[in-house]
């Protein structure tokens, strides 16, 4: 039986993206790859509301991270964090030979722009990494707040991942004024898994063209080469491309600001259900993600048997991850899934847990 999914990851894939996947094959270097190619970059563009270059990678989210510390980091880069995915992009900062600090705070609250602002004004930095939706904690970093303080620092590269937010969530890439921003496939653009995009600021090409050690794969000048050629550096994953292409159109058809208006919906709807019942959230308040809730486990409730009842019940959840596990639960609702579906799963968890 299929489990309907309310993880942070993969999501939920509706059967007519499914299906674009049965979509014959094409070589990768040749003209209807070029238009496929072509077609993709200005929907991407919507998206991420860019006039940045675009590019698409053959590989997870953590790829793309990796590449921003390879190609970015010419001194050294300062990482907030705030949960364990923040924290995997600092400790690849090390990984890859580069200097860099962590500007950490507690599992649950979110860096602030005071602190930001104090730790850039050292002047030891040239790049900033900032994880804006954290589905570890639940916490979404305030893009508005935060603006403004890199903004005072023209010469620090800004990094964003929005792996779990882009499509879900509106990020104006050009007006917050981020160079690299990057998202994966199976979080909320409702995807598999396969692929991640990005888009790389003039700055932040400017930069990468005097750091030695881009590495092969993941070289940001290899990437803008071919895709003056319509290309990819290297093999993509064509049938990925043709649902990015697919599943873009389907996005902006909705219309992105209904898109994100119903992602809102879900997630009020999430949280006050949570708080109805009892529950608490476990985010800071005012800094909730929109695309996930993270659930304070104060009742102490069985997270696995719950979500093996779920199973059962052809639905399934998150448990609290790492150092979390059994202290919270996580439920997502992003992508293409509808606030009836998200009624739904928790009219279950009300039967399940005798919730009133």
């Amino acid at each position: 039986m299929h489990k309907k999914l309310f993880i942070p990851g993969p999501v939920e894939v509706y059967p007519d993206v499914l299906k674009v996947m049965s979509t014959p094959m094409i070589g990768h270097r040749g003209g209807d790859y070029h238009k496929l190619h072509a077609s993709i970059r200005p929907k991407l563009k919507e998206l991420m509301h860019t006039q940045n270059d675009v590019f698409i990678s053959t590989s997870s989210g953590t790829g793309v991270m990796e590449a921003c510390i390879r190609n970015m980091v010419g001194k050294r880069s300062l990482s907030c964090v705030t949960g364990a995915f923040s924290e995997r992009w600092f400790k690849i900062v090390g990984e890859a030979g580069k200097e860099g600090d962590a500007l950490s705070v507690e599992w649950g609250k979110a860096v602030k722009p005071a602190e930001i602002d104090k730790a850039l004004a050292t002047g030891k930095y040239d790049t900033f990494c900032l994880v804006h939706n954290e589905t570890s904690t639940g916490i979404m970093q305030n893009l508005e707040e935060i603006a403004p303080v890199l903004k005072k620092y023209p010469e620090i590269v800004w990094c964003l991942d929005t792996v779990s937010s882009m499509g879900g969530v509106k990020i104006e890439v050009d007006k917050f004024g981020v160079d690299v921003c990057l998202a994966s496939s199976q979080k909320a653009l409702a995807m598999p898994p396969g692929i991640a995009v990005f888009c790389a600021s003039k700055k932040a090409l400017a930069r990468a063209a005097t750091v030695k050690g881009r590495g092969h794969y993941f070289d940001f000048l290899a990437f803008k080469k071919s895709d003056e050629k319509d290309e990819t550096p290297t093999t993509p994953a064509v049938t990925m491309f043709f649902v990015l292409d697919y599943q873009l159109g389907k996005m902006l058809q909705e219309g992105l600001e209904n898109r994100y208006a119903r992602h809102v919906k879900m997630a009020q709807y999430c949280r006050t259900w949570a708080q109805e019942k009892g529950l608490k959230l476990f985010p800071e308040k005012g800094y909730e993600s929109v695309t996930l809730t993270a659930i304070d486990n104060v009742k102490n409730f069985d997270v696995a048997a719950l979500n093996k009842e779920l199973g059962n019940r052809g639905f399934t959840i998150s448990d609290g991850y790492g150092q979390l596990k059994g202290k919270t639960f996580r439920i997502a609702h992003m992508g293409d899934t509808q606030l009836d579906e998200l009624k739904q799963l928790l009219d279950h968890i009300n039967d399940i847990l005798k919730l009133k």
